[in-house]
C-alpha cells in the first residue's frame, strides 16, 4: 500500500444529514440550539480523515460566532446542565457517530 491509498480521504456515514446541519449553522444565530449542534458536530469530525469542507465550515461557524472551541465547549456545557436542548426534538433516532 502506497501513502496515498494510506491518506485516501473517507465518506462519513452521516455526511448528507450533517452537510444540511452545518449549512442551517452557517446561516443561522448563536441559539442554544445551534451551539449545542456545531459543538457536536465539532466532536463528530474532530480527527476524521474526510470530509474536509464539513470541518471547514465548522471552523468558519465558530468564526461567524466569535467562539473558540473552549468557550464553545463551555457555553454548550451550561446549556445541557438545563437539559432542555434535545428534549424539543421528538425523534426516537439515537445520533451516536
Amino acid at each position: 500500500m502506497d501513502l496515498v491509498e494510506k491518506t485516501q480521504d473517507q465518506q462519513h456515514p452521516q455526511y448528507r444529514r450533517d452537510r444540511a446541519t452545518v449549512d442551517t449553522l452557517l446561516a443561522g444565530e448563536t441559539t442554544d440550539q445551534n451551539l449545542s449542534e456545531l459543538a457536536r458536530l465539532i466532536i463528530r469530525y474532530r480527527g476524521f480523515p474526510g470530509a474536509r469542507d464539513i470541518q471547514r465550515d465548522l471552523e468558519k461557524a465558530l468564526q461567524k460566532w466569535n467562539l473558540t472551541a473552549e468557550t464553545l465547549y463551555e457555553q454548550t456545557r451550561k446549556i445541557h446542565a438545563k437539559g432542555e436542548v434535545y428534549r424539543k426534538q421528538k425523534s426516537d433516532q439515537e445520533d451516536w457517530l
